[in-house]
C-alpha cells in the first residue's frame, strides 16, 4: 500500500499519522479513521478543549485558567 506521502507499507501493517490517524493496509485499500476520542459533552461557555497533536488526545481546560480541567460527560469518535 502507498500512503498519502508516497510511503509504501506491507500488507496487514498498521501505523498512526502524523494528524491522529490509525491506518491499516488491506490487499483491497487502505483504512483510517482518528485515533482519539473528541470531547462534546462539556460547558463550552467556561471551557475549551486543547488537542495535543504529540499525544493524540484532547484536554477540556478552563478558558480562563488552563491549569484547572474540566468535566466531560460526553465523547465521540
Amino acid at each position: 500500500c502507498l500512503d498519502s506521502k508516497g510511503n509504501l507499507h506491507q500488507f496487514g501493517s498498521r501505523w498512526r499519522t502524523d494528524d491522529c490517524m490509525d491506518c491499516y493496509c488491506s490487499r483491497d485499500a487502505i483504512e483510517c479513521c482518528t485515533s482519539y476520542a473528541t470531547p462534546v459533552g462539556y460547558d463550552e461557555e467556561k471551557c475549551v478543549r486543547i488537542f495535543d497533536k504529540v499525544t493524540c488526545t484532547y484536554k477540556v481546560l478552563e478558558k480562563n485558567d488552563h491549569s484547572k480541567e474540566c468535566p466531560v460527560h460526553q465523547w465521540v469518535g
